[in-house]
């Protein structure tokens, strides 16, 4: 039996298609219904001024970098646009206000919280879950470190820990869930200056949002962000111009699980199809221990080795 590179991977796609087809889609049985215990936050972008206390008090609840208030009254980090990173859980950008030059938009970015949330969905170990009051967290030690929740986020919000090379861990704001669990408020809540995040209900926080767009039209766009994308989110935003041109994502009302879950149902569901495919790659290996040829890439397979 003669192979090169490319037919192995011809039969490898075959058998791994046959498995794939032996196991019928399905809508997925986790999805729920939006959880009535959900807690939010609703962020007022038109009330934030950039100062960054949130960010301290983020850094100082997680123990991040343990950096004094002093190193985030630093306002040159706006002359660039910023990401969260393994170290930074929430981290505020700048926008140019076009009705007024002298008055920036400043907008508050961190985890969303889905109400489905496509990490959890892709998390093949159940490190990354939903709490009972739609906290999406996280348990480091059934972490495979796979980085699949990383891919699945709509928000591009996960951040892995590439410098530690024994215990990485997946790393994004998890809501202050042990704060919450002590009757606290969420660290960023409760430090915020002007009262730009209010914290609470996710119904409630909807109606008020709903309330200010209603009361003052010309303030606010007709938009809440995160009542529908991806399925709804916990953290709501209000803005006074398009979401989109101040760094918020154009994402539809999909969540993501109702694209994943069903191919992963085909994939894992009872073990076959990895099974089959481990079958496979166990056939090859025999065939090859009892002396086939694999043909090297480099050479054609019209040539004779021993010429």
């Amino acid at each position: 039996m003669k192979l090169n590179r490319r037919g192995f991977f011809q039969v490898m796609a075959a058998g791994t298609a046959t498995a794939l087809a032996s196991q019928p889609a399905q809508a997925s049985d986790q999805a729920q219904a939006s959880n009535p215990n959900s807690i939010g936050m609703l962020v007022d972008t038109t009330e934030c001024i950039g100062c960054r206390k949130c960010e301290f008090a983020c850094d100082m609840a997680n123990n991040l970098t343990g950096q004094p208030v002093k190193a985030f009254e630093d306002m040159k980090v706006y002359d660039r646009e910023r990401r969260m990173s393994e170290n930074a859980f929430t981290v505020v950008n700048r926008y140019a206000n076009p009705e007024d030059s002298n008055r920036p938009i400043y907008v508050k970015s961190q985890c969303m919280h889905c109400l489905k949330p496509g990490c959890t969905s892709a998390c093949l170990v159940g490190a990354l879950r939903v709490g009972d009051n739609g906290a999406v967290v996280y348990d480091a030690w059934k972490c495979l470190g796979c980085r699949y929740c990383m891919v699945a986020c709509p928000f591009q919000v996960p951040m892995y820990e590439y410098d530690d090379p024994l215990t990485p861990r997946v790393r994004k704001c998890e809501f202050c869930h042990t704060r919450l669990e002590e009757g606290k408020l969420p660290a960023c809540a409760e430090m915020c200056p002007p009262m730009a995040l209010t914290f609470g209900s996710r119904e409630e926080l909807l109606k008020l949002a709903h309330k200010k767009i209603e009361s003052n039209p010309d303030r606010y766009i007709d938009h809440v962000y995160g009542e529908k994308e991806v399925g709804g989110t916990s953290w709501l935003y209000l803005a006074s111009r398009e979401f989109e041109k101040t760094g918020f994502l154009k994402l539809g009302e999909g969540a993501v699980p109702s694209l994943t879950e069903p191919i992963q149902h085909a994939i894992f569901k009872l073990g076959l199809p990895p099974l089959a495919l481990y079958g496979l790659l166990g056939a090859m290996m025999w065939t090859y221990r009892n002396g086939d040829e694999y043909i090297d890439p480099g050479e054609s397979e019209e040539t004779d080795p021993s010429a």
